[in-house]
């Protein structure tokens, strides 16, 4: 009887032993990699690279695993960044290229359910987050949210990922600062003044009737026959009298 109950009693204490290591040991996570994330989720090849060769990916990376202040990032899939006006990323110059990534971070994190309660304008990373140098303005309409930035108006398509520390959603338009795209939504240039009217010859102005009445009599006298003999009469007559005295 003691035989058989010792080898139950060695199983019974392995196994609790094993029980016990293999909850104590959950896997290791690693830590946060922003491009790793999005590398994963596909359909960021372009904001990867911009986050590369502006070195945000690690100034990412370093703040979402060394900072408990959190972190919430806007990605624009490579669709929206084809629908862009040809040569726009081109034109910005090494540090508008950096401002232009940085406004799609915003220094807090936010879940979809807190983007409902925020207070406008949020700041984000660009420029001198301090004073809110590029902001943006969120509105929610139920569960979806709205981005504007003064140039473009961009819909939050879904949650891409999450934790403590980091959330990234996906956009379908690249969020475009008015710092730097003012040109984007300048006004349009006034209406050309029309031409004035040419007057026409049945527009011209009229004499009065008094005017007309003058005008009408002298031309009749000067043309009139009879006026024009008795004239040369007169002259005739007063030469001769001149001559007799």
């Amino acid at each position: 009887m003691e035989r058989v109950q010792f080898p139950f009693l060695l199983f019974l204490i392995f196994f609790l032993h094993c029980t016990k290591t293999s909850a104590q040991s959950p896997p290791p996570s690693g830590p946060t990699n922003i491009t790793g994330i999005l590398e994963k989720a596909g359909q960021y090849t372009t904001f990867i690279k911009l986050l590369k060769s502006t070195q945000e990916a690690d100034q990412i990376n370093s703040q979402a695993n060394n900072s408990n202040q959190g972190l919430t990032i806007f990605a624009p899939t490579d669709s929206a960044f084809s629908s862009l006006k040809s040569g726009t990323l081109n034109s910005l110059t090494d540090q508008q290229k950096v401002q232009l990534v940085q406004f799609h971070i915003l220094p807090s994190l936010y879940s979809i359910s807190q983007f409902q309660t925020v207070s406008n304008p949020l700041r984000t990373q660009a420029g001198d987050s301090s004073n809110g140098q590029f902001p943006l303005n969120v509105t929610t309409s139920g569960n979806q949210v709205n981005i504007t930035t003064g140039v473009v108006d961009a819909t939050v398509a879904n949650s891409v990922y999450s934790d403590s520390q980091l959330a990234v959603y996906q956009v379908d338009k690249v969020l475009l600062p008015l710092q730097l795209f003012k040109k984007a939504v300048s006004p349009a240039p006034a209406p050309a003044e029309k031409p004035k009217k040419r007057v026409s010859g049945s527009d011209a102005p009229t004499k009065s009737t008094g005017d007309a009445s003058v005008d009408s009599s002298d031309a009749t006298r000067s043309n009139n026959p009879a006026i024009k003999v008795i004239s040369f009469g007169v002259a005739v007559s007063a030469a001769f009298y001149s001559l007799l005295l």
